[in-house]
Formats: structure tokens, C-alpha cells, sequence
């Protein structure tokens, strides 16, 4: 009895709700268009605060007006229209001081179906999000644009010219053509991962597939990669501090932070590339740094930002490698952050939890 009561507990206040937890403005009104109530997020949006707006008409307090200078209020009507009518879609309004907001509204209506409205309940966002997300949005084709215009001319001039050509080369020179088309198209191949991350990422779409992974294993097997390929062993030293707990990750994914991590060091940095391991409180802390220039302290929060490069004169990638990099991390649950380094380099350090089997 006891344990179906403290369950009962929980549940009646999971229902109960506070609109100050809101992220999106809350705007309440009675049928008349009185205010009801204003959330906190409404507040830091418009300035006006709950005792500043209640009992007023919200037309008197949050004066919107349309594109046109139209009165929002007056144009929903919310009298008016068919009786089953219960939502306004979301419209880009003003308010007197110029600001740009996007603002729904909801009509309640007692009974729910063709009833009379009780209450106009009025949501309101940013419009600066949206203006982010639009000016996103463009970035990402304008560089998906010159990225896969420099790698696909590439390839259609080499293979042009081997059809019209092919007798009139030696074997190693189409050898040489068509290994930089077999590069070209890793390049395009590697973009379009990198653009189905990102859409992941953003959607919520992405899936971590968890098994046990050592970490000091997969590090070391990245290591084993770059020397094979002609980086010189000393470049990189992986340091294991105390004992580490049993780790539930996905491990390609887990792969693709430390190859990425490692690159950015490699690429940006100078010096020795340490790769530090150590427990945690809740999981497994992982830090990459170099010895190079670091990051200047006013572009560290740009670090994870979409389209972000360290150093223009270095120009390399499309710059969504760290913002991939950090929805990966928290797809785990976990988090990540820049700073510093001992040596005066950059440091990446981030932390996942240990993490449970996907079928526990």
C-alpha cells in the first residue's frame, strides 16, 4: 500500500505544471481579453511583469500590431469565425518599440467542442531565434555550395579529360588522375556524412546504439591510424589516470569525437597531442590538447557554433566538425567545454557517464 501511494504521490505532481518552467512566453486571458496571468518567460521578452498586466486588457499592455500595423487582438477575433475554430497560427508581430516577436494563440473553449471561449491562452518566441536559424539555414547551403563545387569540378574535369584523351597518357598519369578523383570523391563523401550529422543533431534523430567501449583502446587505435599514415609517433601521448569504470557508449560515435578532436589538434595546434583519461564522480573524462596558439577567450563560445574555423589562414573542413562533435556528447548524455591548456594550447575535455546497456 505504502509503495502504490508514494507512486500516486508522484504522479498527481508530475500533472501539476508551473508556466514560470515554460521556455516560450505565456500569455493567459479570460474571454474578454482581461489578463489572467503572465510567465516569467513572457516577462523577460516584454518587460511587463504579472502584476503589471493582470486584470488588464492585454491589447492595453502588449499593444501587438501585424506587419501592417494592424491590432493583433482585433484580427483574431476570437468572438468571431466558426465555432470549432480553436487555434491561431503563429504570426511575426510588433510590439510599440519596434521589438519582433512570434506569437499563437489558443482558444479554450467550455464545452471543448463548439463551445463558447473561456480563455485565450497566447504564446509567445523571439523572432531573433527564427532570424538565427533562417541566417543557419543559408550558411549551411552556401557552404555545402562551395564545398562540393571545388571537389565535383575536380573530378568532372579529370574524368572529361581521360574520355577524350585516355591513349595519349602514360600509365602513371592516369594513375595520378584517378587518385585525385578517388580523393575527390571522399571529400564529397565525408560532406555528406557530415550534413546528415548535422540534420540529426537538430532534429533529434540521433541514435546511440550503446556496448562496453575502452576508451584508452580506441584512442590508442586512432593513434595507431595517424602513425600509419605518416604522422610521427611522438606526436601524440595518451595519458590513463587511476581506474576507470565500465563505460556503455556507442562506440562509432565515440570514434568519431576522438578522430575529430585529434584532427582539430593536429591541424591547429602545435606540439605534443595528449590525450588524458580519468574517472569521474558519474563516468569517464576525456581531454585533447595541443601546445599551439589556443583560443582567444572572446571565440570560445563560438567553438561548437555551426561553421566555426579556428584560423582563417588555416582554412580546412566545412567548420561543422566541433558542433557534430558536441550533439554527440550530449546524444550521450554527457557534456563538453574548451579552455586553456596547460602548455598554452587548446584544451577539449569532455565527460560521458558510464551509461547502461540499451536493452537494461
Amino acid at each position: 500500500m505504502h509503495d502504490g501511494h508514494t507512486g500516486g504521490r508522484s504522479a498527481d505532481s508530475a500533472r501539476v505544471i508551473d508556466v514560470d518552467d515554460l521556455p516560450d512566453g505565456l500569455v493567459v486571458t479570460d474571454r474578454d481579453g482581461h489578463v489572467l496571468t503572465v510567465n516569467r518567460a513572457a516577462t523577460r521578452l516584454t518587460g511587463v511583469t504579472r502584476e503589471q498586466a493582470e486584470g488588464r486588457h492585454v491589447r492595453d499592455v502588449f499593444s501587438l500590431r501585424d506587419q501592417d500595423g494592424r491590432d493583433w487582438w482585433k484580427w483574431l477575433d476570437p468572438y468571431g469565425g466558426l465555432p470549432a475554430r480553436t487555434r491561431q497560427p503563429e504570426l511575426p508581430l510588433r510590439t510599440p518599440s519596434g521589438q519582433e516577436m512570434l506569437v499563437a494563440a489558443r482558444l479554450v473553449r467550455a464545452p471543448e467542442r463548439g463551445g463558447e471561449v473561456v480563455r485565450v491562452v497566447i504564446t509567445l518566441r523571439d523572432a531573433r531565434v527564427r532570424a538565427r536559424l533562417e541566417r543557419s539555414r543559408a550558411d549551411l547551403v552556401s557552404t555545402v555550395a562551395h564545398e562540393l563545387r571545388s571537389p565535383l569540378t575536380s573530378v568532372k574535369g579529370f574524368t572529361a579529360t581521360l574520355l577524350a584523351k585516355w591513349t595519349r597518357f602514360t600509365d602513371d598519369q592516369k594513375l595520378v588522375m584517378l587518385e585525385t578523383v578517388n580523393a575527390d570523391a571522399d571529400r564529397v563523401t565525408r560532406l555528406i556524412t557530415e550534413l546528415l550529422d548535422v540534420s540529426r543533431i537538430e532534429s533529434g534523430r540521433l541514435e546511440i546504439h550503446r556496448q562496453v567501449v575502452d576508451i584508452p583502446a580506441r584512442v590508442r587505435r586512432i593513434i595507431d591510424g595517424r602513425v600509419a599514415a605518416g604522422e610521427p609517433e611522438d606526436r601524440f601521448r595518451l595519458q590513463v589516470r587511476g581506474e576507470l569504470p565500465e563505460t556503455w557508449l556507442d562506440q562509432d560515435k565515440i570514434d568519431q569525437v576522438l578522430a575529430n578532436l585529434m584532427e582539430n589538434a593536429v591541424r591547429h595546434g602545435r606540439g605534443t597531442v595528449t590525450i588524458a583519461v580519468e574517472p569521474n564522480e558519474w563516468g569517464v573524462t576525456v581531454s585533447v590538447r595541443d601546445q599551439g596558439e589556443g583560443i582567444p577567450p572572446e571565440l570560445v563560445t563560438r567553438v561548437f557554433r555551426q561553421f566555426w574555423r579556428g584560423n582563417a589562414r588555416r582554412r580546412g573542413g566545412t567548420g561543422l566538425g566541433l558542433f557534430i562533435v558536441k550533439g554527440l556528447i550530449e546524444a550521450h548524455g554527457g557534456s563538453i567545454s574548451v579552455q586553456s591548456g596547460p602548455d598554452g594550447g587548446a584544451e577539449f575535455r569532455f565527460m560521458v557517464p558510464t551509461g547502461t546497456p540499451d536493452f537494461a
